[in-house]
């Protein structure tokens, strides 16, 4: 591990992916230590246009003991290298190589004995997949969806028919820029330079998003295919969103108040498909990154995402088992049901 942008206690390690049509590929996995560790770690992932800097995300989970470690994929973020289409890829499974293997250093690292995957909007989709083709390995304890890609957030006539146009013009030409962007509305909720409360790497995270190419989106919509058809991921997952969407092309202050990027329906209707232990929680005037949203809003979430971890993975605030970190004494938790405002258990229908 080095020194990561964020300072200290943030360490990172590049992950070398060998090399791809562009040239070289790597990945970037950051590490922030719990200082009373329980011998448990999550696994964050990000969306699209995106890359890890929420600290307080980090700082949520390390508070009760969970060691943090976020992964930036190949050609985002940290990992994203001069010669590289920005997000840019062909297929969702070309993500899993650096998501076993970030898994591996995880397991391996002061031997974590139990994982959380947690993954937003496109990561969200990224990691049900992977945990879907992973489910008899045993890689993962449990996944935490925040606002997941499910569907693209558009009438059905583009949906269906044109995604399928798409997809005919990502065989022929798959960095062909599609002419529908993700706009700048979304940006302008979160960064603290226009309205909202955020400081990021413009150039990682740009407000109006990186363009969105005809192999990506085709690369999208069969994951998304594969989700609908029906996933059997073997542990429990909590998938939260907002309660609307805002559908707007231009700056509206109710923008600030729904998710922005996707429609939140979407990911309502198709969480039962992802397999049979499946818990749903909406949170009222959430963003797209609900862990974003305003200070009300995100108490909520977090409060939501511990009860749920502790009813479904034992992880409350247990005492910390010996390791050459500083051991947690006498902390003693309750293990609680998942429910409160906004969360409901669903099933496969």
């Amino acid at each position: 591990m080095e020194p990561d942008v964020l300072g200290p206690p943030y360490e990172r390690q590049t992950i070398d992916l060998g090399t791809d049509d562009e040239g070289p590929v790597v990945a970037t996995l950051v590490r922030r230590r719990a200082e009373r560790p329980t011998g448990r770690a999550v696994l964050y992932v990000h969306g699209y246009v995106d890359y890890f800097f929420q600290t307080h995300v980090a700082d949520f989970f390390a508070a009760r003991g969970w060691d943090f470690y976020a992964l930036d994929l190949r050609k985002y973020g940290r990992s994203l290298l001069p010669h590289q289409t920005p997000n840019f890829c062909l297929d969702l499974g070309d993500y899993f190589p650096e998501l076993d293997a970030a898994a591996k250093i995880v397991r391996d690292d002061d031997g974590h004995g139990t994982l959380l995957a947690m993954g937003h909007s496109t990561g969200g989709l990224v990691i049900s997949l992977w945990a879907d083709a992973r489910r008899d390995a045993g890689i993962v304890d449990g996944l935490v969806l925040n606002s997941p890609f499910f569907d693209i957030n558009a009438p059905w006539v583009v949906r269906r028919p044109l995604a399928a146009a798409v997809s005919r013009l990502a065989r022929r030409a798959p960095r062909r820029i599609l002419p529908a962007g993700l706009g700048s509305v979304y940006g302008e909720s979160l960064h603290a330079e226009r309205r909202g409360e955020w400081t990021y790497d413009l150039a990682w995270k740009p407000l109006a998003g990186f363009p969105v190419r005809a192999g990506w989106l085709s690369a999208v919509r069969a994951g998304q295919r594969k989700l609908r058809a029906g996933l059997d991921i073997g542990v429990p997952v909590l998938l939260a969103c907002s309660t609307r969407s805002f559908r707007g092309t231009k700056w509206h202050e109710s923008a600030a108040l729904a998710d922005a990027v996707l429609d939140v329906e979407h990911m309502v209707r198709w969480a039962p498909r992802l397999g049979r232990h499946v818990t749903l929680a909406r949170f009222d005037g959430g963003l797209h990154d609900l862990t974003l949203s305003g200070p009300a809003v995100r108490e909520k979430v977090f409060a939501e995402v511990g009860r749920w971890a502790e009813a479904f993975l034992g992880a409350g605030p247990t005492p910390a088992a010996p390791t050459s970190r500083q051991p947690a004494e006498g902390v003693v938790g309750q293990r609680a049901g998942v429910g409160g405002q906004g969360a409901e258990a669903i099933a496969p229908s």
